[in-house]
């Protein structure tokens, strides 16, 4: 049993469109039972009071993981290791975690306790960064304020490149991350339309159409399930 936090302080690096294509894949994987019936191994939770993963698994028709909405529900956070049949749990994250450059712990509010409550019972926490230098400081401090004093294994995968930008942001990204001795996923997650529309779409990244580019953005994110689960992160 896994629980993967998706985290990062920063609002609008896509962590809700990587929990939620990250529980796909992996159900994709994992959910091989003949029965029809048979329940999926795999859950997806939202801690973000906006609950968008949830109204984007709203607009699917055969979602193949379970999820919840569940930011107001700690007893059920700190029990996600116990949850019967499941073996991944996948949590999204609200944009926003605090800020304590006093030293202070960023959660230390009352409005964090969801977010403490699933990093007490974490595996992993996912941090996605964009290729931008604006991802850079909010990044920072999420690792260095939150993720690291709690002793927690992690890594940082960049999202959303759009390879007709060139290499010169990416590299710069990798190099930023490296130079401060983060963990860094091989994959990067390249930036598709389809990612953008699957949401108001109903689609998750498994049931896109069979054409090229559609191979291509679940590719992306298949490999990034496997490099989670075979290597994980590193402390």
């Amino acid at each position: 049993m896994a629980v993967h936090v998706v985290l990062n302080q920063k609002g609008g690096v896509g962590k809700s469109t990587i929990a939620v294509n990250l529980a796909a894949v992996t159900a994709d994987v994992l959910n091989h039972s003949d029965d029809p019936d048979a329940s999926s191994p795999v859950a997806a939770v939202s801690i973000d009071p906006q609950g968008s993963a949830v109204w984007w698994a709203e607009r699917i028709d055969d979602l193949p993981f379970h999820i919840v909405q569940a930011h107001d529900d700690i007893t059920r956070l700190s029990q996600l290791r116990d949850l019967p049949g499941i073996q991944h749990v996948y949590v999204d994250t609200p944009g926003w975690i605090g800020n304590a450059d006093d030293g202070a712990d960023p959660l230390g509010g009352a409005d964090q306790e969801a977010l403490r409550a699933v990093l007490d019972v974490a595996d992993q926490v996912i941090v996605p960064i964009e290729p931008e230098p604006l991802s850079f400081d909010p990044t920072t401090r999420t690792i260095n304020k939150v993720i690291k004093p709690r002793g927690l294994r992690y890594i940082v995968v960049i999202n959303n490149w759009d390879p007709r930008d060139g290499t010169y942001d990416l590299n710069e990204t990798k190099d930023f991350v490296k130079a401060n001795g983060w963990p860094l996923a091989h994959t990067v997650i390249r930036h598709y339309k389809l990612h953008t529309r699957a949401s108001a779409d109903g689609h998750v990244v498994t049931e896109y159409p069979t054409n090229r580019v559609a191979l291509q953005a679940r590719e992306d994110f298949y490999r990034f399930a496997l490099e989670l689960n075979v290597g994980g992160g590193a402390r």
